[in-house]
Order: C-alpha cells, then structure tokens, then sequence
C-alpha cells in the first residue's frame, strides 16, 4: 500500500516562499504520476501542478507556472513543490497525490493515492 505524507506548510506574508515535501513509501514514486492539488475553502479541489512518471515532464495550471516547481529527490523518495512569490490566491490546503495509469492527468479522480494534505495560509 502506497503512503502519501505532506509537510512544509504554515503561514507566509504575500512575497514569501515555502517548500512543500511529499514523503512516498511503500513503492517507488517513479512508478506513478505525481501531482500537487490545493483546495481553498468553499472551492473545489484544483490542479496545481503534476510531473509524469516516465518521461519527467512537468505541467503547471498557468496560475502559478514561473512561481512554481516541482523536484523529486529519488533517494529520499520524496517529491518536492517550491512556490515563491506567493500570493494570498494561493491559500489553500494542499495534497500530494500518485496516480498510476493512464497519460499525465489535472483531474482528481484520475489518482490514486493521496496524502491529509498540509495547510498554506498567504497573508497581505
């Protein structure tokens, strides 16, 4: 069974960076797609960014490509996402998820794993 644990959250002022970790175990995370989706309260949960499996590529929901990465550090097994020059916008929960199958997806459903989420609060 694969775990998904998120950390790296907290409070930041507008401007500010935050790195969040993703720890993986029970498998791999080269064997799946990995994404990060936030959820704002009263909001859907949101694409934000996710990387393919085999190929590497990373895709970015345009809000926040060029503030944004993802890195994995596959030793640790863990998937990174480093977001700088935040913005209030960018409040939310945030998950990790893994999916296996199928081309690299934006949509929730298509997943497999996910981790609590860990919460980001951006203040003005």
């Amino acid at each position: 069974q694969v775990q998904l644990v998120e950390s790296g959250g907290g409070l930041v002022q507008a401007g500010g960076s935050l790195r969040l970790s993703c720890a993986v175990s029970g498998r791999s995370l080269t064997s799946y797609h990995m994404g990060w989706f936030r959820q704002a309260p009263g909001k859907e949960r949101e694409f934000v960014a996710a990387r393919h499996r085999l190929t590497g590529v990373i895709q970015y929901t345009d809000s926040v490509r060029g503030r944004f990465a993802i890195s994995v550090d596959n030793a640790k097994n863990t998937m990174y996402l480093q977001m700088n020059s935040l913005i209030p916008d960018d409040t939310a929960d945030y998950y990790c998820a893994a999916g296996r199958f199928g081309p690299l997806s934006r949509t929730p459903s298509t997943y497999d794993y996910w981790g609590q989420g860990t919460q980001v609060t951006v203040s003005s």
